[in-house]
């Protein structure tokens, strides 16, 4: 597996296999993440993607493969699931300082950087469900990381804040030049909004870019013919390209890199 253009890569996980109780799980997943770059993880409930991120994260060892992470690597992870008693006094920059304890500066950024600055004194009982996964990604974003992992950040939130979302994190892998490893199941949004997609059933089903996945026959086994055509005429529209450096360049509207490098025509 080489690298991505955004140089070394973050995170790679080479013949992954794992099992509970003698039920294989996982087996031979490849799957790797570079600076700059979105990856969506896919597949059918049960398919073993949140145990992959468990694995990657180093959560759980693998049965068999290697996991290999860049020295120093910083990780914001947004979970699938964050349950908080409903009666715990806690409001939004309480919940930022639970674990890392950024700063006052680190944590205003962050929840600037996601819209969610005026939140900051919030119960957090009281956010809606856009709200508090937006404060969640400024959770992991006051960490500094090089690397985003987002298990299903969408949950709880109607389309056009869905559509909102994954638009800012396109913006924020942009601004930052970070990774992200995210998981989903919602397909029309995910083609629109990943550079590469992994598609796993326990083993690894397909592997590439959104308009190559969509049309790999084990993919349309999978999620089926109908689906499959649906998702088809989801063009895949970036937002950036990569100098020679290979850290993110935004594009202009005609699509053009605002940089000019001197070898392209």
């Amino acid at each position: 597996m080489t690298a991505r253009p955004g140089g070394e890569i973050l995170l790679e996980g080479r013949g992954i296999g794992h099992g509970f109780g003698g039920n294989a799980v996982l087996s031979d997943i490849e799957i790797s993440v570079s600076p700059g770059e979105i990856v969506t993880l896919i597949g059918p409930n049960g398919a073993g993607k949140t145990t992959l991120i468990r694995i990657l994260l180093g959560l759980i060892r693998p049965d068999t493969g290697t996991v290999a992470r860049r020295s120093g690597l910083i990780v914001g992870y947004l979970p699938q699931q964050l349950d908080i008693d409903p009666i715990l006094p806690l409001n939004v920059r309480r919940l930022l300082q639970l674990t890392s304890r950024p700063n006052a500066d680190r944590m205003t950024q962050a929840l600037e950087e996601v819209g969610a600055a005026h939140l900051i004194e919030q119960s957090v009982q009281d956010l809606s469900g856009g709200e508090l996964q937006r404060v969640l990604l400024a959770r992991a974003l006051a960490r500094n990381p090089n690397l985003l992992v987002l298990d299903e950040p969408i949950q709880g939130m109607d389309l056009a804040g869905q559509t909102e979302l994954y638009e800012l994190i396109a913006r924020i892998r942009t601004q930052r030049n970070c990774g992200v490893l995210m998981i989903s199941h919602d397909l029309h949004l995910v083609m629109a909004s990943t550079d590469r997609v992994v598609c796993i059933n326990h083993h690894l089903c397909c592997s590439g870019q959104p308009e190559t996945v969509s049309q790999h026959p084990e993919y349309i086994a999978m999620f089926g013919p109908k689906e499959a055509r649906s998702l088809a005429v989801y063009t895949h529209h970036h937002d950036h390209s990569h100098d020679l450096a290979g850290h993110v360049v935004p594009l202009d509207e005609g699509g053009k890199s605002e940089h000019n490098h001197g070898n392209e025509g």
